[in-house]
C-alpha cells in the first residue's frame, strides 16, 4: 500500500483504490460500494457499477478543471469485498433469483438498513458519506440518514421522477426512491430536480400535489426557455435559490444525455451534458452550500460508461470537499 506522503498525483496510477489513491484514515469522503440492481426494471447491469467505475477510475487525471487538486481531500472507496457491501451483493444475488416481489421487497428493506447504518456512522464520524450504486434504489438509506436530524434539500439529477408510490410490486424501486425519501422524512424540505423528461401522470400529480417541497425543472420547459432566450446561467441561478442550506446530491447517470450513458438501465435522448452538469455542481459550490453527501447510481454497460461514471464521481468529491477551480 502506497504511503500517502509518498503519492505522486502526476504518476500513473498504481494502487488499487479509487483514483488509484491511497487509503486515508483521514479522508473526507467516504464512499461505499452498493452493488444492487434487484429493482431495475429494463436493463441489467448496474450491480456491475462500482467495480465498472472503480476500473475507470484508474484513468482520471487528478488535477480537475472544475475542482482543482480534489485528491488532495482524500476521497476513500470501502473495498468492494468488505462486509457490507459483500453482505448487499448477496443480497442482490437473493433478490435477482426470486419473482416474488414480497421477497425482492424484504431485501430490499435490509438493504436499506445496511446503507442507513453506515451512513450514520460516516455522519458521526464528520466525513461526507457517498453512495455508489447501483440502481437508484441504492441511496435511499443514506438520504434517511443525512435527513435524521438536520433539514436537507435534494438536488436530484436524472431523466425519471422517481416519484412512482411502487413499482412492479416493489415499494423501495428506483423508480420510487425520491417518494420514499418525501414520504419518510420531513426534514426533507425541498427536492429540486434536474434533467426530467420521462415519467408517468401518477408521477407528475404527486409532484403538484407537493407544492413547494417539489420543484421540478422538466428537461423539455427548460429547453423552451433556452430556445426563448434565456441562459443556463440564469436557469441554473434559479435553482441554486430553491435549494436549502444543507444539499444531498442524487445523481442518476441517466440525468446525462445518453451518449454519455448508453449502457445504463434506462437511457432516455435529451439529458443534460456533461459540461451543463458540470455547471450545475460548480453553481452549487459558488452558492456556498453545504454538501451533506451525495450518490452516484445507475453506471452500467461498457468502459465508457465506466469513463463517463469515474470522472462525474471525481467531480462530486470535489463539489463535497470544497475544491475550487485552478484556472
Amino acid at each position: 500500500m502506497t504511503d500517502p506522503h509518498d503519492f505522486d498525483p502526476n504518476a500513473a496510477a498504481t494502487g488499487s483504490g479509487i483514483f488509484g489513491l491511497p487509503f486515508r484514515a483521514d479522508a473526507r469522503v467516504r464512499i461505499l460500494g452498493v452493488p444492487f440492481e434487484a429493482t431495475t426494471s429494463f436493463g441489467g447491469g448496474t450491480h456491475e457499477g462500482p467495480a465498472l467505475v472503480l476500473e475507470a477510475s484508474h484513468q482520471v487525471d487528478l488535477l480537475d478543471a472544475h475542482f482543482g487538486p480534489v485528491w488532495q481531500a482524500g476521497i476513500v472507496l470501502d473495498p468492494l469485498e468488505g462486509e457490507t457491501s459483500r453482505t448487499i451483493a448477496q443480497l442482490d444475488m437473493d433478490a435477482r433469483a426470486t419473482r416474488d416481489v414480497h421477497k425482492i421487497q424484504e431485501l430490499s428493506v435490509e438493504r436499506t438498513r445496511l446503507v442507513e447504518d453506515w451512513t450514520r456512522a460516516r455522519l458521526d464520524d464528520g466525513v461526507v458519506p457517498a453512495i455508489l450504486g447501483g440502481d437508484h434504489s441504492c441511496p435511499l438509506g443514506a438520504m434517511r440518514a443525512a435527513a435524521r436530524s438536520e433539514d436537507l434539500s435534494i438536488l436530484h439529477f436524472d431523466a425519471h421522477l422517481d416519484l412512482r408510490d411502487a413499482y412492479e410490486g416493489v415499494r423501495e424501486s428506483h423508480a420510487s426512491i425520491l417518494r420514499n425519501v418525501l414520504d419518510d422524512c420531513p426534514r426533507v424540505d425541498r427536492l429540486v430536480q434536474l434533467g426530467i423528461r420521462d415519467y408517468c401522470e401518477e408521477e407528475v400529480e404527486y409532484a403538484r400535489a407537493m407544492g413547494e417541497r417539489v420543484v421540478v425543472h422538466y428537461a423539455s420547459q427548460v429547453a423552451a426557455r433556452r430556445f426563448r432566450g434565456e441562459s443556463f446561467g440564469e436557469i441554473v441561478s434559479e435553482v441554486m435559490g430553491q435549494l436549502g442550506e444543507r444539499v444531498w446530491i442524487s445523481f442518476d447517470i441517466d440525468g446525462l444525455d445518453a451518449p454519455y450513458c448508453p449502457g445504463t438501465g434506462t437511457p432516455v435522448p435529451g439529458g443534460l451534458s456533461f459540461d451543463e452538469a458540470c455547471f450545475v455542481l460548480t453553481a452549487v459550490r459558488e452558492s456556498g452550500k453545504r454538501i451533506a453527501g451525495f450518490d452516484l447510481c445507475e453506471v452500467a454497460g461498457s468502459p465508457w460508461d465506466g469513463n463517463v461514471g469515474a470522472r462525474m464521481l471525481y467531480k462530486l468529491c470535489g463539489l463535497a470537499t470544497g475544491g475550487t477551480s485552478w484556472t
